[in-house]
Order: C-alpha cells, then structure tokens, then sequence
C-alpha cells in the first residue's frame, strides 16, 4: 500500500484528541478523514480543531460513506465489541483502545471477526511501546531469567478516581481500576511472560473510600454515583505452574500518588519493569543489573500509532494480538466473577 492510511475516529474523548489524532497527524503515512461521535457539539469542535473533514454521529454512516483503511475505537468499554466489528467488517484494520472488551465471548467474536476479515486487529496497551518493556523483553528472550514462574502487577493510585468522562459507570465500563489501568500491567506481566494459559483466577473487590467524599488528585468524582469498584485484588495460576498476583486500585492508603509496576521471577534471575533492574546469582556473587542508557523521550503512543500504521501497510504482525485480548479478557472477566462468588473460578 503506497498511498497514506486513511483513517477512522470512533468516540472523541480525551484518549482520541490526546493520543490518537495528534499521532496520526505526525504520520506520513496515514491521516484521519472522518470521525465518528454520538455528541455533535463535541465531534465538529475536535474536527475543527484538526481540520478533519468529515464528521458524523453514527459510525455506521461513517463507516459505510466514507474510504477508509484503518479505524482507532476510543469509546467507553461497553461499545469496543460492536464498533470493532462494525469497522472490521467495513474492510478496516483497528486498533482499540484497551481493555479489548468487557467479556471474553467479546473478545473471541472480535478475534474471529478478524480473522473472517483478513485484517489487523491490535489492542491499546501502550506501555508495550515503553523503552523499558523493550529493553527488559530483549533479557528475557535472551533467558537471563530463565523460567519465570512468579510475578506481580501493579496499578495503584493513592486517590485517583477519574473525575472525569464514564470511568465509574460500571455499566459503560465494566468495572473499575482493574479493568482500567490494571490491565495494563496485568498485560505488561503477560507479554514479559510469553501470554501463558491461565486455568484459574482468585478475585477480591472493594468499594471503600469511592462512595464517600474525599481528596481527588484526579479532580472531583461522582461520588453518590460510583457503581465500580475503587480497589480489585487477584491471583492468577497458569498451565505452566507459574502464578501472578495482581494489585489495583483508583483509591488506596498507600503512600506513593502511583505505583505502575510489575515484578518477575525465574529461575535463572528476577526483575522489576519500572525501572528496570534485573537480579541474579553469578560466579558465587548476588548482582543487580541496571540498564544505563535507555532511549530518550521515547513516545509510547506515538511508537504505538507508528507501528499500527506500518502493520497495515506491510501486514506485520501487531504486537499485541486479538488472541492475547482473549487471553487477558478471561482473566479479568475471571477476577470479577470469583469476587462476586467469592471463591476460586476455573477458566
């Protein structure tokens, strides 16, 4: 494919003006032609803004009336599914936002809607992108950990409930911080990992400190409305025998503002991602590795946004795939069915 990537919108919040227009319009190759939102004050004002031609309030319309080759899904959760599929059976490669879906029967018929389409389905999992997953993903392919079998994810904010958008509509979202921000270390732990199997998850959710009034770092919360959880904890067993255990939360009593971290261990060396730092045992001596120079000012959204264009025009494979959403959305669909039976679930 010669020609630039013409490019779809789907939902205009913040990730779509923030991240997903401004990077493709540092492209090349591709440019955004059309955007799609159900709020017209809202769509004509971004379009505007980035003198994007075509604007409409139904995606299908624009689906169906204007050329496209690749469509970005930045809607709440809730509408990933039937937009993905809409825009893969259109013709269009996608790229959506994470998390893939709310369920794992989503994310299987979005996989398959995919493979039906011959077209690139990828994930928003950005921290993939990140010079310190790159450089900790080139040890771990190397074998300096050896067999990892134990890991930790974290996803911790101290007071950082979103005031903004629909992050604590449950019914638009699907839940909380886990299935916001803690998919993305729970998908940086997966892909460091190699995406094992999981045969069985553990959950806990709270709603301590949401459903009150409080200190909000990330502006003012619905408080009397919050309907998601405000902390998930969880445990993940695997095929292989390795295990994770999972942390997230958009209120906690800890001490940091944020923690975004996740912790492996093998049998031949452990690491922590953020920074990263690698510990072994060599010639009778404990080291700790530490990288010295890692990319400077390296753009996770927009290397990100780069690499999706690149796969459309070559048919590269993505580096997150449909088939890892599905591994992930059984996961977190897990957690929040044993929270809410309050045992074990087998997957």
């Amino acid at each position: 494919m010669s020609k630039r990537l013409r490019v779809g919108i789907i939902g205009t919040g913040d990730i779509a003006t923030r991240r997903h227009i401004p990077y493709y319009a540092t492209s090349a190759e591709a440019e955004v032609v059309a955007l799609a939102d159900i709020n017209l004050e809202r769509v004509q004002a971004v379009a505007q803004e980035f003198s994007i031609r075509h604007t409409f309030t139904d995606y299908q319309a624009m689906l169906a009336q204007t050329e496209l080759d690749a469509v970005s899904i930045c809607t709440p959760n809730r509408f990933h599914n039937p937009a993905t599929i809409a825009a893969l059976q259109a013709g269009c490669h996608v790229l959506c936002e994470k998390p893939p879906a709310i369920t794992a029967t989503e994310t299987r018929d979005m996989a398959e809607a995919a493979r039906a389409a011959g077209k690139i389905l990828t994930y928003g999992f950005h921290f993939r992108h990140t010079a310190e997953v790159e450089a900790l993903k080139r040890f771990v392919d190397a074998g300096e950990l050896g067999a990892i079998y134990a890991a930790t994810a974290m996803a911790v904010r101290r007071r950082g409930i979103p005031g903004w958008g629909v992050f604590t509509n449950k019914e638009l979202q699907g839940g909380g911080p886990l299935i916001d921000i803690g998919v993305h270390m729970l998908d940086t732990a997966l892909y460091l990992m190699g995406y094992p199997r999981p045969t069985e998850v553990m959950g806990v959710t709270y709603q301590k400190l949401g459903q009150r009034p409080g200190v909000g770092l990330l502006g003012k919360w619905d408080w009397k409305n919050l309907s998601v959880e405000d902390m998930a904890r969880g445990m993940v067993r695997f095929d292989n025998g390795a295990t994770l255990l999972l942390d997230s939360a958009f209120a906690a009593n800890v001490e940091r503002r944020e923690v975004m971290q996740v912790s492996l261990m093998g049998d031949g060396g452990g690491a922590d991602v953020f920074p990263p730092k690698i510990y072994q045992e060599r010639h009778g001596s404990l080291l700790d590795v530490t990288p010295v120079y890692l990319p400077a000012g390296q753009d996770c959204y927009q290397l990100q946004i780069e690499r999706f264009v690149e796969c459309c025009q070559t048919g590269k494979q993505p580096l997150s795939t449909a088939e890892q959403g599905i591994i992930l959305q059984q996961i977190v669909e897990g957690l929040y069915r044993s929270a809410l039976a309050g045992e074990a679930i087998k997957l």
